[in-house]
């Protein structure tokens, strides 16, 4: 894992940073400056968005990954596969947005009575989309070509800086409200323009003329190529609709108030997911390669290893989350509002920890001969995301969309390792992943028994004393119980490069 880790490492550094300064634009701009109402009506014009952009690529982010390896040459011209791969996602685009607009009166509908406010800017989904859209497929095309850092950094941090500045502009009134939908989409803008140019500076050799003659040469891959994606495009409908439908149902049936006091909620608990991000964005190219060759014993590699770390390092984002959790509502801005979604962080960071662990094994299916099967499993998501936040939002509010994130994932999940076991006759396990789950539970249930005895101490110093006794222990164990040989080899490293 050379380059994955030394890559994912950049990557890593790029996405905390960007971290640093999401954290300080959620807690220190959002809730001191915008009411709940604007942090909501931002959060679900971003999650729309989102949405949009899933189902408009067409499944291209999938299919650059798992078909660059049919077409990559030693000249790097790449038979042209790049100018299918910025084309596809444009009609695709184009064809959603149509949709989009015949579908206005009844999302009004849905949306209006308790979210007005959302239906006045409904077309500004369309230029945030566009540009979120080929964003992605930029960043996308660089994973591929071995250059994830620049566009993990205009991610990661140059979108959030942008964001912050946007915040903070309207925050001063030097932005109207609708200024500062207009900022949003400039800000997108400048990232899909960065993330197009510099991949286009760094791959020189690639054409972006169509090689029709190797296609006609090469009928069936044509052929596969067209029916990944028509199954990629129904199976984004299911798997980019229920991230967002918590949010969407909060919208409709309790308003944008409690949508922006569930955004911070969810904005905390997406941290826990980050290390995921991080190293399947330079693993999944190995992982579609590994499948190509089959060579079975590379891709059960990478799939313990990439589950393994992710585990590791996300349980370890989650206890510092939970340990401190009275603290930073203790220090938030507003917090005594935003406080009310405290048991969503934890409900919804055990989802993230589910999706951060084992969405390296959905791409096991998505690269393999066995994609047909995320279809039917972005079915069942979709279908429990809907059945639960129809039935629990109304009951538990916010609280019961947090527990329908949670329990539409569980059942995806186990169904993806089940087939991946049954057809792959491989599985992500290993005996580490037990001791890491084993010592994160028992941490969070002394923790709480701990946190009642010393609930006459002063907030900053029991934070202090539980985050260094738990987390220490944790690393602790951790680093002496081998339980990721691959961290341990890079720390000891690092110490004897330093020494």
């Amino acid at each position: 894992m050379g380059i994955i880790a030394r890559q994912s490492i950049k990557g890593t550094i790029a996405t905390y940073i960007g971290v640093a300064v999401g954290f300080f634009t959620t807690f220190f701009v959002l809730t001191r400056f915008l009411t709940t109402e604007e942090v909501g009506l931002a959060r679900v014009l971003l999650d729309a968005a989102t949405l949009f952009v899933g189902l408009a690529q067409l499944g291209t982010s999938s299919s650059i990954i798992r078909f660059f390896p049919y077409f990559s040459t030693d000249d790097k011209r790449s038979h042209g596969f790049f100018f299918w791969m910025l084309i596809v996602p444009l009609v695709g685009f184009l064809f959603f947005a149509a949709l989009f607009w015949l579908l206005r009166t009844p999302i009004e509908t849905w949306f209006g009575d308790k979210s007005p406010m959302f239906v006045d800017y409904y077309y500004f989904v369309l230029p945030l989309a566009f540009f979120m859209l080929f964003e992605t497929v930029a960043e996308t095309c660089s994973n591929v070509t071995m250059r994830i850092v620049l566009p993990r950094t205009v991610r990661e941090v140059g979108v959030r800086v942008g964001l912050l500045i946007c915040y903070l502009l309207y925050a001063f009134r030097y932005l109207s409200m609708d200024g500062f939908v207009v900022a949003l989409c400039i800000n997108y803008a400048l990232a899909a323009t960065i993330d197009l140019i510099y991949f286009f500076l760094t791959n020189k050799g690639i054409s972006l003329k169509p090689d029709i003659l190797f296609l006609k040469q090469n009928p069936s891959l044509v052929r596969n190529y067209l029916l990944y994606t028509l199954f990629l495009i129904v199976s984004a409908l299911a798997s980019v609709l229920a991230p967002a439908l918590s949010s969407f149902f909060i919208t409709a049936k309790m308003g944008l108030s409690f949508t922006g006091i569930f955004a911070i909620a969810t904005y905390m608990a997406t941290v826990v997911g980050i290390p995921y991000r991080s190293l399947t964005a330079i693993a999944a190219p190995q992982l579609a390669d590994s499948l190509k060759k089959q060579d079975t014993q590379q891709t059960a590699t990478l799939l313990k290893q990439v589950t393994n770390n992710t585990l590791l390092v996300s349980c370890t984002i989650f206890l510092l989350i939970w340990l401190n959790i009275d603290l930073i509502y203790h220090i938030l801005p507003n917090g005594t509002t935003y406080v009310a979604a405290r048991t969503d962080v934890f409900i919804l960071s055990l989802s993230q920890l589910l999706l951060a662990t084992f969405s390296f094994s959905l791409s096991t299916l998505n690269y393999g001969k066995y994609y047909a099967f995320s279809l039917l499993f972005s079915t069942i998501l979709t279908i429990t995301a809907i059945a639960f936040n129809q039935w629990l939002v109304p009951v538990w509010g916010m609280h019961g969309a947090a527990m329908s994130n949670l329990l539409s994932y569980a059942i995806y999940f186990a169904c993806i390792l089940t087939t991946v076991r049954l057809t792959m006759k491989q599985h992500p396990f290993c005996i580490s992943q037990l001791i890491t789950i084993a010592l994160f539970a028992a941490i969070i249930i002394v923790n709480e028994v701990v946190l009642n005895s010393m609930s006459e101490m002063n907030i900053w110093l029991s934070s202090v004393v539980r985050t260094t006794l738990f987390i220490g222990l944790y690393l602790f164990v951790a680093y002496f119980k081998q339980l990721s040989p691959e961290i341990n080899a890079l720390l000891r490293s690092l110490f004897i490069h330093r020494h």
